[in-house]
């Protein structure tokens, strides 16, 4: 990646992780509404082990990164590293402050729709930048480029699998809930990466 494309892309990476971040501490960790992929594995992980996102987070994204690099080259790794990296320093900045919308936890619905719209543009934009703030995202862009799937098809099938594991500890009403923010979610990062952009651009 050039010295030029990386002083362009990575405050749009920063800005898309420090958006996510937000979103998943101050809605989804404590309203009771989940997300797929590795986002919803870290609130998987922190409910029951008591593991901070900003330390799972960060170990899972190294495990997905390294496909990612494979497929997608040196500027997905790059720019990948500086969402990541953002995302843990900025979540980790957030626990230190007590949630602005505690009374999410009665709202389900806004919750969802609310943390679908903080997930979808924070990781939209990391997508548009070519990077991923997690390792779902990664996935999701790996399994994309494979399959010449739609981003947002690519980011269901590895939702599925999370919120399955997440009837562990989210009644199944809620459950609800978490499966509509993923689509909505998808739908906002499909369409973020997608906006101003050929249909055959990559």
């Amino acid at each position: 990646m050039s010295r030029q494309m990386m002083l362009r892309q990575a405050p749009i990476a920063l800005c898309g992780s420090a958006i996510l971040a937000f979103g998943l501490y101050h809605v989804h960790s404590f309203a009771g509404v989940t997300e797929g992929g590795v986002l919803g594995a870290t609130l998987l992980l922190r409910h029951w082990f008591g593991i901070s996102p900003s330390v799972s987070g960060l170990v899972m994204d190294l495990c997905c990164y390294a496909l990612g690099w494979k497929l997608l080259g040196n500027r997905f790794l790059v720019t990948s590293l500086i969402a990541s990296g953002g995302f843990s320093l900025f979540y980790r900045l957030f626990e230190q402050f007590d949630p602005f919308w505690p009374q999410l936890a009665q709202l389900p619905l806004a919750a969802a729709v609310l943390g679908a719209l903080f997930v979808g543009c924070g990781a939209g934009l990391c997508v548009r930048a070519g990077g991923a703030a997690g390792g779902d995202d990664a996935l999701a862009m790996s399994i994309s480029h494979l399959a010449r799937l739609p981003i947002q098809r690519a980011y269901l099938l590895t939702d599925i699998v999370v919120l399955a594991l997440s009837l562990s500890y989210i009644p199944p009403q809620r459950m609800v809930y978490s499966l509509l923010t993923v689509l909505l979610s998808g739908q906002i990062i499909g369409l973020i990466q997608r906006l101003g952009r050929p249909a055959n651009a990559d």
